[in-house]
């Protein structure tokens, strides 16, 4: 605004007009129209508007902060709470690892299988520093690492003395950050087994980045602080929460401290901006009463303006080019400038070819701008990479748009270009994600079915062996020459063949390889996968039954990952069916045509899927199982839309849960003779 009122400096304090500034509204008004304003109940009534608006305003803008407030610390408990959960499940990781050994030297293993049991763990898990077995006189007998100083002596004792060995660890008194974890092997021989844990090492290794760059998490007891982890000082009256950690440690809290207060300086700004704005607004109503009108109307085509110019220059993160006919450049926005760092002045005016189009990529442009310039008058999109001024190349996608006039003309045309390299290393980094999570899914899925594979080896071993015997008993009868000699061998040889067969599904099913798409007899791998899991059906009294009516054509898929994907989904079965009522004791698996896809219903007779889990139950993390992680699904689903499939589930009519594979079929050969 110019500085033309109230008799300011550069102005005549008469009745005369002063001349206006080029471009600007002309706020201009003479002392005498003020001096003569007069007093009514109108010109109070806006006056009153605002300061009840900034009075408004000035309560929201608390009520939101308190808002903020509240927010910020209910989020501070959720990450406690999380922190604590996932602590508390490494802990029982480390004490699963003491009772298996316990058990394991109550049963006769011997001592250097558990040693070693030990000392994998200890590498997997840095956080138990050492494991130690004691006597029944309190004796250390045997250390891994070896050569370290005994442990909770205090809690051996206590624990020898005690009638009977507990069901789980218990804990002793934390020293120095690291806290013993004892368990009496068997109440034969009083013998106690300890393990030193480091609760620095927990915090260290347990807690995620986005936590510690965030917080400082600190276990401590009345007395002193017993682990800390912190990337900085914390600000003072900074917001936290405290969580008791007793169990499993006596007496322990579980803190959680945000590293700075929650900013106030936005809320005070916006305040002090309002009430400035009030400020400016009654002096305006004070000074312009008479020229209202015609400030309105400047106002009115100044904020157009600026809104123009906004929305062009400065709202956008897309960039914006504009180029006529021949390619030369007619307009660039701050956001193109910035995406390819060259200056709007170099810019401007030029034709191609561009300085920042890609070496490699000139010819396949040029090209495209001649047959963009030839062709129909319509929108197009591609993706290209850039040469920025820095030499550093990036990935864009480029939506092309004719240019239009007022007067309906085509001048040229208006391109939008967005920067898809982050987004492009964002989709390969979740491509190889997804593989690496798929392989994982394997491996758990191979060791759940530890049972049953060595129920499905054990039956040819066992015929080996008697095939094995019968033949030597028979050669030593004088009868080498028998026939029956060779039938026996020849059913040993089938045994070792199908044992052998065993053992290279299983090494395919978790070796990690990348996804080889062949075309597939679905009802051959749907037999396969129902003979992995026979063992745990007939543990478990459920009858796995295949229907398939007709022959299907096959499928375009990868033959592990398909079968890791109906594992899963019978396991899901077979242990709905085994914990909650069930309707009935078949698994039926059925497959269909439908469309252009092969269609697999996979339908238990379950207690079913509850309706407050059913709309996430492919997302990470959800089960319905009173174990279960949550991940086999969302697995599942990754592997079949990796295959262009979908995967969805809905009630059993008769009971139960059916989920639903769609596979995509091959594509039918090229007819013999045809023309290329």
């Amino acid at each position: 605004m110019g500085c033309g009122f109230l008799g300011g400096e550069g102005t005549a304090a008469t009745d005369a007009p002063t001349p206006a500034v080029a471009g600007q509204p002309d706020f201009r008004v003479t002392e005498s129209l003020i001096r003569s304003r007069r007093w009514d109940v109108l010109s109070i009534v806006p006056l009153a508007a605002i300061v009840a608006l900034v009075a408004l305003v000035g309560t929201l803008v608390w009520v939101l902060a308190r808002a903020d407030a509240e927010r910020a610390q209910t989020t501070l408990a959720t990450d406690a709470l999380w922190v604590e959960q996932s602590l508390r499940f490494q802990m029982a990781v480390d004490e699963d690892m003491l009772v298996r050994l316990a058990l394991d030297g109550a049963s006769g293993t011997d001592g250097e299988t558990l040693r070693s049991r030990a000392r994998v763990h200890i590498a997997a898990n840095p956080e138990m520093l050492s494991v130690q077995w004691y006597d029944s006189a309190g004796r250390l007998v045997e250390s891994v690492p070896q050569g370290v100083a005994p442990v909770g002596q205090a809690l051996v004792d206590t624990l020898r003395k005690a009638p009977a060995g507990p069901a789980r660890p218990v804990y002793g008194a934390a020293q120095g950050g690291i806290v013993p974890m004892a368990l009496r092997q068997s109440d034969a021989d009083g013998g106690v087994l300890v393990a030193a844990v480091s609760l620095p090492l927990i915090l260290e290794r347990h807690i995620p980045w986005w936590i510690a760059e965030r917080y400082a998490v600190r276990i401590s007891d009345s007395r002193e602080t017993l682990a800390d982890r912190s990337r900085r000082p914390l600000a003072e009256g900074a917001p936290s929460h405290s969580i008791s950690f007793d169990p499993p440690l006596a007496g322990t809290v579980l803190t959680i401290t945000a590293y700075d207060r929650p900013p106030a300086l936005g809320n005070t700004a916006l305040l002090a901006a309002i009430i400035g704005l009030a400020t400016f607004s009654i002096l305006s109503l004070l000074v312009l009463q008479r020229n209202a009108a015609h400030r309105r109307r400047a106002e009115a085509r100044l904020s157009a303006e600026m809104a123009f110019r906004r929305a062009m220059e400065e709202s956008l993160t897309v960039g914006l080019r504009a180029k006529d006919h021949a390619g030369r450049i007619l307009y660039v926005n701050s956001a193109f400038v910035k995406m390819v760092g060259m200056p709007a002045e170099t810019l401007m005016g030029h034709a191609p070819p561009m300085p920042y189009w890609a070496p490699d990529r000139i010819e396949e442009t040029m090209a495209r701008q001649k047959a963009l310039a030839s062709g129909a008058v319509a929108p197009q999109s591609f993706e290209t990479r850039f040469r920025r001024a820095d030499g550093t190349e990036i990935d864009v996608q480029v939506y092309e748009a004719p240019l239009i006039d007022s007067a309906g003309r085509h001048q040229g045309w208006m391109g939008s270009i967005i920067d898809i390299t982050e987004a492009k290393a964002a989709a390969r980094l979740a491509r190889a994600q997804n593989d690496s999570l798929a392989r994982t899914g394997r491996l758990v899925t191979l060791g759940e079915m530890a049972s049953t594979l060595a129920h499905e080896l054990n039956q040819p071993l066992g015929a080996i062996a008697s095939y094995a015997a019968g033949g030597l008993n028979l050669i030593e009868a004088g009868q080498a020459d028998s026939p029956q000699v060779r039938t026996a061998f020849e059913k040993l040889g089938a045994q070792a063949r199908r044992a052998g067969l065993i053992i290279r599904r299983i090494q395919d099913f978790v070796r990690k390889r990348e996804p080889q798409l062949v075309a597939l007899d679905l009802t051959e791998v749907a037999a396969d996968a129902i003979g992995l899991m026979a063992g745990e059906a007939r543990e478990r009294q459920v009858t796995i039954v295949m229907d398939a009516p007709e022959p299907l054509p096959p499928v375009l898929a990868d033959r592990i990952l398909v079968e890791q994907v109906m594992v899963n989904l019978i396991r899901n079965g077979l242990e709905a069916m085994a914990e909650g009522p069930r309707a009935g004791d078949r698994l039926t698996l059925r497959l269909t045509a439908e469309g252009g896809m092969a269609r697999l219903d996979l339908a238990d007779q379950g207690p079913g899927i509850p309706e407050d889990v059913a709309a996430q139950l492919f997302d990470p993390f959800t089960s319905t199982k009173s174990q279960g992680m949550g991940m086999g699904l969302n697995i599942c689903r990754s592997i079949v839309e990796l295959l262009h499939g979908g995967l969805s589930h809905a009630p059993n009519p008769g009971g139960g849960t059916v989920f639903t594979v769609l596979l995509p079929f091959a594509p039918l050969p090229p007819a013999q003779g045809s023309a290329p």
